[in-house]
């Protein structure tokens, strides 16, 4: 007679875990992904720079609303937080580049409806990032308020002085970007190749963003090099009246994507 234990299957030992994805590579990477993007926005550069041109006029179209509606007190959380809601505006780009990859070319409208793998779960981190970008917001407001209580927002004109020569002003830049470092950390994570992902792969949102943050993690040495090089992009392209985004704005686009396809191990 034959006992229950005798009727198990041996047991066999888990297999090691195979990471999905690349580790440990070299800060000097960060270049090779802006080089990459470099010559895919002067391939074709009309779709690219036309892209950029109507990532301009929208952050014109916003800052106009806020000043308009005399919540000019929102526009530097708001400018501060464009880099944490940015990535989900390059899917045009993303997609741009992955044709160009394939041998195709693209035009502008394809690039402002594109059709992602995942379907709609790319909406899903879309609206999370701009919630995040709002919480930011909020959370700017707050630590005005609680540096300098009920005094009235100076306008435009007169906050940047205040910053800088008032001892709360200088206080309250090194808590607020320390704060909004931590918003923009979190969303750079699980944004930066969360998107590119849903993009080209049928996943889910969960799934993409946790993989983008593991993909950061393990490769933090290059991921500190590249956001050093948004960061500064962005603020360089955000100082002559936005102007900037024209270019840096679809350079960086097509640089994420080589960026998302070497950390694959694709690229």
């Amino acid at each position: 007679m034959i006992s229950p234990a005798d009727s198990l299957p041996p047991t066999v030992p888990p297999l090691p875990h195979v990471s999905p994805h690349a580790r440990g590579l070299p800060a000097g990477a960060a270049l090779d992904w802006l080089r990459a993007g470099w010559n895919d926005l002067w391939t074709n550069p009309t779709s690219s720079l036309a892209y950029g041109v109507v990532m301009l006029l929208v952050s014109w179209l916003v800052v106009a609303g806020l000043v308009g509606l005399g919540r000019d007190y929102f526009l530097f959380p708001a400018l501060a937080g464009f880099a944490i809601v940015a990535p989900a505006f390059a899917t045009g780009l993303y997609e741009k580049s992955r044709r160009l990859a394939e041998g195709k070319r693209i035009g502008l409208v394809t690039m402002l409806h594109v059709k992602a793998a995942s379907g709609r779960q790319i909406l899903f981190v879309g609206v999370l990032l701009c919630l995040l970008m709002l919480v930011w917001m909020r959370a700017a407001v707050l630590l005005y308020a609680l540096f300098f209580g009920w005094k009235p927002f100076p306008g435009l004109e007169h906050v940047s002085t205040m910053l800088v020569t008032e001892p709360l002003g200088i206080w309250l830049l090194l808590v607020g970007g320390a704060v909004g470092g931590l918003f923009a950390a979190f969303g750079f994570a699980i944004s930066v190749f969360s998107l590119p992902m849903l993009l080209d792969q049928r996943v889910d949102a969960l799934t993409a963003m946790g993989t983008s943050m593991s993909m950061v993690w393990h490769n933090l040495p290059v991921m500190l090099a590249w956001g050093a090089i948004v960061l500064l992009s962005l603020v360089l392209a955000l100082l002559p009246g936005l102007l900037g985004l024209v270019l840096a704005f679809p350079l960086l686009g097509h640089a994420t994507w080589h960026a998302y396809r070497t950390v694959r191990g694709e690229g």
